[in-house]
């Protein structure tokens, strides 16, 4: 048993770095690999890779934070619209085919990643109407609590593309990945099945690694880097995923 934990937490150390990077919750990388050590979805996986979300996405927070990337106008809003939301798809992911799901997410993320590094989009910079961000925040939370993540595989390409400068919707997004996730694991704890150990153990590594990925995105990386970080992180997911999805 302590090796597997070591093995966790090491693992998840890693993925929250570069989760921190991007300032989405360790959640989307987590699920995958928590899958090698637990084998129910909604009842182990889920809520531990929820809870690593929302401790991960609190530290990715304070660095984004630190070095004034968070747009706490909003941030604060999008947060409370993300905590509301986000226990309908909690429900929804007790019903709904992961196969189905799956199908969908790989559709909507390879299309915001085409729009993420096309020229076309990239240049696009202003003021992202708040209205607009909340509006698109909910069916983001919906969805991507139904998939057992954080919001940011889906908000930070949009508010991208919509023309928010990526660090600072990195920075906006680790905000509402907190509220998100604290909502989300919450409604999943009454049927969890935890490891609690190795759920303590894999918080203490991700908030660790989530906080200075965070840092080394804001003080070393520029704009283009963070969206190639994130485009080609979310495609090696993709890709994974898939493969998993066709051998099983």
């Amino acid at each position: 048993m302590e090796v597997r934990i070591g093995l966790i937490a090491l693992g998840i150390t890693v993925l929250a770095f570069f989760s921190g990077m991007l300032g989405f919750g360790v959640a989307l990388a987590s699920v995958p690999y928590l899958s090698l050590f637990y084998p129910d979805l909604t009842r182990q996986v889920q809520p531990m890779s929820i809870a690593l979300g929302g401790v991960t996405g609190l530290l990715a927070a304070l660095g984004f934070a630190r070095s004034g990337f968070v747009l706490w106008g909003y941030a604060w809003r999008m947060a409370v619209v993300a905590a509301l939301t986000a226990p309908a798809g909690v429900w929804l992911a007790q019903r709904v085919n992961p196969t189905l799901l799956w199908v969908l997410y790989f559709v909507s993320v390879s299309y915001l990643l085409y729009r993420m590094v096309h020229p076309r989009y990239v240049e696009k910079r202003g003021e992202v109407p708040l209205g607009i961000a909340l509006l698109l925040t909910v069916p983001i939370a919906i969805y991507s609590t139904m998939l057992g993540v954080g919001v940011g595989f889906l908000l930070v390409p949009t508010l991208i593309a919509l023309g928010m400068e990526p660090k600072r919707a990195a920075g906006t997004n680790a905000v509402v990945v907190t509220a998100q996730s604290a909502t989300a694991f919450w409604t999943h704890l009454p049927h969890a099945q935890l490891e609690w150990g190795a759920l303590l153990a894999a918080i203490l590594m991700g908030a660790f690694g989530s906080y200075w990925g965070a840092r080394f995105t804001s003080l070393r990386l520029g704009g283009k880097q963070v969206r190639w970080t994130f485009a080609l992180m979310m495609l090696a997911m993709m890709l994974y995923k898939a493969w998993t999805l066709v051998r099983f």
